[in-house]
């Protein structure tokens, strides 16, 4: 289940600490946090749908994960960086200098194919990654926001942003 992710060159975080750096590393760049998890929708849709919308030509900059349930502290640091957002496993988030712009959870994520899902991913990579960044002048998720409200991305009508 790790390995799904990780052979795909998507890396774990397993601490606490770990997420910390993860995060720094990140600042003014885009991230994709995965909550992996041992449930049925992480094997047959959430881990497939990553590994399909990393063939798109507009990639986040780093690709993390946490595993829920087994990394508890990683988990909940992620979580901590995530405030205001509902904990849910298997859940994915994109990262934009460190606010979330873009959220996947869990009721996102059961009951669709993983090819829908990793549509809404490749939408939102199109959207906030990048030179066609949304926010244009490296301002942050602020400026992110008030594009995104012009002119939003295309995903599903099941989907609802965090946004």
């Amino acid at each position: 289940m790790r390995a799904e992710l990780t052979a795909v060159g998507v890396h774990e975080l397993k601490t606490a600490e770990e997420v910390d750096r993860a995060f720094e590393a990140a600042a003014g760049k885009t991230m994709l946090l995965i909550v992996n998890s041992v449930c049925g929708c992480a094997a047959a849709m959430a881990r497939p749908a990553v590994r399909m919308s990393m063939q798109a030509d507009q990639l986040p900059d780093m690709f993390t994960t946490v595993f829920a349930g087994q990394d508890l502290d990683a988990t909940a640091r992620a979580r901590h960086h995530l405030a205001g957002l509902p904990p849910s496993s298997p859940s994915m988030f994109l990262i934009q200098d460190g606010e979330p712009v873009f959220a996947l959870e869990r009721r996102h994520i059961e009951g669709r194919s993983a090819s829908a899902i990793a549509t809404d991913l490749v939408n939102a990579f199109q959207h906030f990654c990048g030179s066609g960044d949304a926010s244009g002048d490296g301002s942050g998720s602020g400026a992110a926001a008030e594009t995104m409200s012009e002119e939003p991305p295309k995903v599903s009508p099941t989907f609802r942003s965090i946004l």
